[in-house]
């Protein structure tokens, strides 16, 4: 570079060195509120210090403002991680998801949380749901539905009979790819993945390891950590397991769907207040009798309310017998949705309110 390049670089370092500076101080001045804002909270029986439909009215109002060069999608980066460290000054938050380290669902989490909060992992999803019931963990963060293979039916097995409530979700597209301390694929004998990764790149597997043997495991982190041992074994997961366990990456992006996306709820002992912007998940099964199902959601039909979800579940209780898992715009206290919520309760045998919570971004 020439001289005259050089001046006109340090022109504009200079001003960024200048810009950091404001960026810090000005963090400083916002951490300083915190400490504050904990010290009022801690006069509270119960102080909540993590509020979600707060942190989505901050998000929103940011997106709305942002007329520069920041993307929505790194807006909401930037200061969900701003929001974690905040609230860190605050108090410390436990976060229980599907383990070992390296899972999606920790990424979920991270995503949803930021980087300043403690992840206790689980084996299943089962102990993920009684670490938060028991209050060993502040929330659980659980998949649900994945766009390519439909529900998570350990998820919503437990919502069933779970007490704890849909405080958030989140929508993370998944990347899959090919783990091994193998070069090639087509030496692969056996490859380990959760059955829903299985699932999400059936036609690539068919195609590039069709004489491998396929053995599901409880996560995908599970995958890449069993595959380690085994020169001729790989692993479908995550980049993140590939750091974490290091494997190469032998094929990346092997997902069936470019758009392949998981949906994730987050779980506390907490209701949440309206954002301005919720949904709130239902549990219901009908009455026995003629047009069972569209006697159910006339209340939503009449209220105007849109559903979002609708998926069924046997309900273990007697055969044949479904319970319906509904997703509706709108917050329990809005005036419309609780009248349809109450007049729900009448039509349904079983009715359950799993929570109202800010809908992803």
């Amino acid at each position: 570079m020439t001289k005259e390049t050089d001046k006109k670089l340090e022109v504009f370092r200079d001003k960024i060195d200048n810009i950091d500076v404001d960026i810090l101080r000005l963090m400083n001045q916002r951490l300083s509120a915190a400490q504050s804002i904990a010290q009022i909270k801690a006069t509270s029986a119960q102080p909540a210090f993590y509020r979600p439909e707060r942190e989505a009215q901050v998000l929103s109002r940011l997106q709305n403002l942002n007329d520069g060069l920041l993307q929505d999608s790194s807006l909401e980066s930037l200061f969900r991680e701003i929001m974690s460290i905040t609230r860190g000054i605050e108090a410390g938050l436990s976060v229980s998801v599907l383990g070992p380290v390296g899972t999606y669902t920790e990424a979920a989490a991270r995503h949803h949380f930021g980087s300043a909060i403690a992840i206790v992992d689980f084996p299943t999803i089962d102990e993920i749901f009684k670490a938060t019931e028991t209050g060993h963990t502040n929330f659980s963060v659980v998949p649900v539905e994945n766009s390519t293979e439909g529900g998570v039916t350990g998820t919503l097995d437990r919502l069933v009979n779970t007490s704890l409530t849909i405080c958030g979700e989140i929508n993370l597209q998944i990347h899959h790819n090919l783990l091994s301390i193998e070069d090639d694929p087509g030496r692969v004998k056996k490859i380990y993945a959760h059955t829903q990764s299985l699932g999400q790149c059936k036609r690539w597997i068919d195609k590039n390891c069709a004489q491998a043997e396929l053995i599901p495991t409880s996560s995908s982190a599970d995958a890449a950590k069993k595959s380690t041992t085994e020169k001729s074994a790989a692993a479908i997961a995550g980049a993140v397991a590939a750091q974490r366990y290091q494997l190469k990456i032998v094929a990346a992006n092997i997902e069936d769907e470019s758009g392949n996306t998981t949906r994730f709820l987050v779980l506390s002992n907490r209701a949440t207040p309206p954002s301005g912007n919720d949904k709130t998940s239902l549990l219901l099964s009908c009455r026995s009798r003629p047009g069972a199902l569209l006697h159910l959601l006339q209340p939503l039909l009449d209220g105007q309310i849109d559903m979002t979800k609708i998926e069924s579940r046997p309900s273990k209780i007697g055969l044949w017998d479904y319970v319906f898992f509904i997703d509706i715009l709108g917050h329990q206290e809005e005036k419309h949705v609780a009248k349809a919520l109450t007049e729900l309760k009448v039509e349904a045998g079983l009715f359950k309110n799993l929570g109202s919570y800010p809908a992803s971004i």
